[in-house]
């Protein structure tokens, strides 16, 4: 292995690494913090978002959270409740988490994009060489915590490509205005694809396609039983109990105020995925045919995860194999945030406080750093 020289180093040094500066990343500053590393040379966190608030930043403007404001915080300070609504909007999110940042003087350096994480040689003890947008950092341990928002996934079907009309997914979608009058296929049976067809269907003629048909759940169901749900799952499988399912075993479409009301319109009808796309629409197998201006792809996310591929991690399931947060093939990596493969509920505003408190604890020991008194 390649060592790099000191000149590609560009002069940046810290203990911790964190790439992402959305939820996870700040939950990371926050328990760092707490373990006594110091904001700046003790850890920074690099985010490309030029602004605070992460991916809730460019979500949809109609998008609110499935929890009262106290079930959805992260750790030391309780979420403000949003005046006015039981379940705060994206908005107040972001607002959230910029002031979060703020309160706890997190050392975020926005826009910068963090490309590869490679190791400096073969010491295993050795440091961590991170190329950024700004030059190369050296660090003794890095957290990724980039989420998913930056690699949505379209999956590929016949006819993609000679397709007329306009094809986009999720993460471009933010106001139903423009389709007015349009003919829309939604495609997608998970709470994107619900939530978007509630409100399109109010300003356009829309069509639900899903792979199996969309199972909803229980009116009174919302993140916080989610949480709980997936909580216990985890424990059941820590302590080799039968696996329950976890939120999966429930249902897949949470029935917030929008879909609750598209229901009562009837809208909350799915049919089967189409086999292909047509010129002009989409087709079925029967030969079914149907004229399309739009089809919008609600098919969610892959973790982001591009900055790794030098390490060459293992991976299963289509992600690298973790030990808890750890990374089995580097303990120097965490991975933070990503989905129940990281820690129960951790894509989760209050699912990813805890799951980063178990990380920096691993972090602290391991560059043999003794916690410090808590931060207020």
């Amino acid at each position: 292995m390649t060592a790099l020289t000191g000149a590609e180093v560009s002069g940046y040094d810290v203990d911790v690494l964190v790439i992402g500066g959305g939820q996870a990343g700040l939950a990371a500053g926050y328990h760092l913090q707490r373990a006594g590393f110091v904001p700046g040379s003790g850890y920074v966190v690099l985010d490309a978002n030029l602004s605070p608030g992460g991916s809730w930043q460019h979500m949809w403007e109609s998008l609110h959270l499935f929890s009262p404001a106290g079930y959805s915080s992260l750790p030391g300070w309780l979420m403000p409740p949003s005046e006015g609504e039981d379940f705060p909007p994206a908005a107040h999110v972001v607002d959230y988490l910029s002031r979060y940042e703020q309160r706890y003087g997190l050392p975020v350096h926005h826009g910068i994009r963090a490309d590869a994480v490679r190791r400096a040689d073969d010491d295993p003890t050795g440091r961590l060489f991170v190329e950024t947008t700004v030059g190369t950092w050296s660090a003794q341990a890095v957290v990724s915590a980039t989420g998913t928002w930056g690699r949505p996934f379209i999956p590929r079907y016949p006819g993609m490509d000679t397709f007329t009309g306009r094809q986009l997914h999720s993460a471009d979608y933010s106001l139903p205005e423009p389709f007015a009058g349009q003919r829309v296929v939604v495609v997608g049976g998970g709470n994107t694809g619900a939530q978007l067809l509630a409100e399109l269907s109010l300003v356009a003629d829309t069509t639900w396609v899903t792979l199996r048909p969309p199972r909803f759940l229980p009116d009174d169901v919302d993140g916080r039983v989610l949480f709980d749900v997936a909580t216990a799952r985890r424990k059941a499988l820590d302590s080799g109990q039968r696996d329950t399912g976890g939120v999966t075993s429930l249902g897949d479409v949470v029935m917030v105020p929008p879909v609750h009301r598209a229901r009562d319109r009837g809208v909350l009808v799915a049919e089967a995925m189409f086999d292909r796309l047509t010129p002009t629409g989409v087709a079925w197998a029967d030969g079914t045919e149907r004229p399309v201006d739009v089809v919008l792809w609600c098919t969610g996310f892959r973790p982001d995860l591009g900055h790794l591929s030098p390490l060459g991690l293992r991976r299963q399931d289509g992600h690298p194999v973790t030990v808890g947060t750890r990374a089995a093939d580097e303990p120097r990596l965490h991975l933070l945030g990503y989905g129940d493969w990281t820690g129960p509920a951790s894509a989760t505003l209050i699912g990813v406080g805890r799951t980063a408190r178990d990380a920096t604890r691993q972090v602290a020991q391991l560059l043999g750093k003794e916690p410090a008194s808590p931060v207020r």
